[in-house]
């Protein structure tokens, strides 16, 4: 039965995050705010749902190691695997200004994350914590980097004159799908973390182990299916500004958000993960780099390094 249960959690978190998207995004329309500001929150935030609901369920339910696995192994999940599909099956053109801004920014919220978390080291504390004002430190780079979104935003309107909304973008049409998209995203959230916690001890495995593959895996398909059907439409641009900006949502407000509600306990080994998140960051930005693109042979790297990742802490626990 926790099988099935955890299959119709991951089930409404995927269709409860495409009916927030969608209906946030023409809510977003209506209001015309630049699709640009769309792209860089609304969709980020939207595919980042899931993980925000299951991290914050879980640290409610007192399985707060759950959290910080799952965004990490989010992140990783789409640094490399939802990357590198999508750019198997269409190369991924990169924008400018995520090479010179949004990725750096990416990589140094995963540095901060790693020096947050490193008490003992640093600190001399008994134990690693991400505390409260950890949290509230977290949640200030994301208000920094909404003021960036908010700077291209308004650059992006300057001589640009929106057309004609469709008759088919109703506000009570889409508030109602964004509220049942988010109720879909609680209730599949609740599900996840409580079937695959369950699952997971049945297995023997680890809080941690569990959040970086089973939870960060399902949590991270709205993106997956993001990227692909955006790489298949020949629209890249979505694709990776999507992971990108998912990926910052995860770690400042996911993180920021959940450390507010309970100080988040550290596992030892999730040392090692975010230092391979920092890495795979630094590979993102260099193969961005080479002719503002990410080719197939570049995704093949990625998708390649995901499975080598996957083994290695498969055979940690």
């Amino acid at each position: 039965m926790a099988y099935l249960l955890l299959v119709v959690g991951f089930a409404l978190l995927i269709k409860g995050a495409d009916y927030f998207v969608d209906g946030s995004s023409n809510i977003a329309r209506l209001l015309r705010v630049p699709s640009i500001l769309i792209g860089l929150t609304i969709v980020s935030f939207g595919t980042s749902s899931p993980e925000a609901t299951v991290s914050i369920i879980a640290a409610m339910e007192g399985t707060a190691e759950v959290s910080l696995g799952n965004v990490v192994g989010s992140n990783i999940f789409n640094l490399t695997l939802v990357v590198g599909v999508a750019a198997m099956l269409y190369p991924l053109k990169v924008e400018s200004e995520t090479i010179r801004k949004e990725i750096p920014f990416t990589l140094l919220a995963s540095v901060a994350l790693l020096i947050l978390i490193s008490d003992i080291v640093l600190q001399g504390h008994g134990s690693n914590l991400i505390t409260r004002s950890d949290g509230f430190l977290l949640l200030l780079f994301l208000i920094i980097f909404m003021y960036y979104v908010f700077e291209v935003a308004m650059k992006s309107r300057k001589n640009k004159v929106d057309g004609p909304i469709s008759s088919e973008t109703k506000w009570g049409r889409n508030v109602f799908f964004t509220l049942l998209g988010l109720t879909g995203i609680i209730i599949g959230g609740d599900l996840v973390v409580d079937n695959g916690t369950e699952i997971a001890y049945s297995w023997g495995m680890s809080e941690t182990l569990v959040g970086l593959t089973i939870i960060a895996v399902g949590t991270s398909l709205p993106e997956l299916v993001t990227s692909i059907v955006a790489a298949l439409k020949k629209e890249s641009e979505i694709a990776l500004g999507n992971i990108v900006g998912s990926n910052i949502f995860n770690i400042l407000f996911v993180l920021g958000i959940t450390s507010v509600i309970t100080p988040l306990p550290v596992n030892g080994k999730v040392f090692f993960d975010i230092k391979a998140m920092i890495v795979l960051t630094v590979l993102l930005l260099v193969f961005s780099r080479t002719k503002y693109k990410i080719g197939k042979s570049e995704g093949f790297i990625l998708v390649l390094a995901y499975a080598a990742y996957l083994l290695y802490i498969i055979i940690r626990n």
